[in-house]
C-alpha cells in the first residue's frame, strides 16, 4: 500500500513538473487587438470608424470627432465592407504616414481618381490606391521642401516623378 501511494505522489510531481516546464511555458497567452482605424464616415454619435482594408468598424465605438479624416459618406453601407471608390479610398487613407495623418483632413474621388484634401486646402492627387506608399513619401518629400512655400496641389500618379502647381494655399505649419 506503501508503495502504491509512494508512486502515485512521484506521479503526481512529474506531471506537475511537466506542465510547470512543458505545457505552461509554450501554452498561448491570450491577447486581442483591435483593428486600426484609418477613416470614418459620418459625423457624430452615428461616425463609424473604416480600417485601412476598408472594412467597416461599426461594431467599435465611434471615433473622437475630427480625430480621422472623413470619407465623403453620410452614413455606413449596408454591408461590412466598402467597394470601388470608396475602397479605393480607405487604402489610401490606411497608408498614409504618421507625421502626415494630423494634416489630412479627408478624400473624395475626383477626375484624376483619389484625391486626399489636407486641412490647409491643399490636394494631393493619387489617382489610384496603387503605390500609395512611395506616393505618401513623395508627398512627405514635397511638402518638407523648403523651396516650395505655397502650392494647390501635388500630383502624384507618378511617385518617382511628382508635380505640383498653383500657388492658393500655404504649406501646413510644422506640428
Amino acid at each position: 500500500m506503501k508503495r502504491l501511494l509512494l508512486i502515485l505522489v512521484a506521479g503526481a510531481v512529474l506531471a506537475g513538473a511537466a506542465y510547470v516546464f512543458v505545457v505552461r511555458d509554450t501554452t498561448v497567452a491570450p491577447h486581442v487587438s483591435l483593428p486600426r482605424m484609418t477613416a470614418t464616415i459620418g459625423s457624430g454619435s452615428e461616425a463609424v470608424g473604416v480600417s485601412p482594408d476598408g472594412s467597416v468598424l461599426d461594431w467599435l465605438p465611434a471615433p473622437k470627432e475630427g480625430s480621422l479624416p472623413e470619407l465623403p459618406m453620410a452614413a455606413a453601407p449596408s454591408k461590412a465592407h466598402l467597394s470601388g471608390t470608396m475602397l479605393q479610398q480607405a487604402r489610401v487613407l490606411g497608408t498614409a504616414l504618421p507625421d502626415l495623418q494630423p494634416y489630412v483632413e479627408g478624400s473624395h474621388y475626383g477626375e484624376s481618381g483619389v484625391d486626399v484634401d489636407l486641412r490647409s486646402g491643399i490636394e494631393l492627387r493619387f489617382g489610384d490606391a496603387s503605390r500609395a506608399s512611395e506616393k505618401w513619401h513623395a508627398a512627405a518629400a514635397i511638402l518638407a521642401d523648403p523651396s516650395i512655400t505655397a502650392l494647390d496641389y501635388v500630383d502624384l500618379h507618378v511617385p518617382g516623378h511628382p508635380a505640383i502647381g498653383g500657388s492658393g494655399h500655404l504649406l501646413p505649419a510644422a506640428p
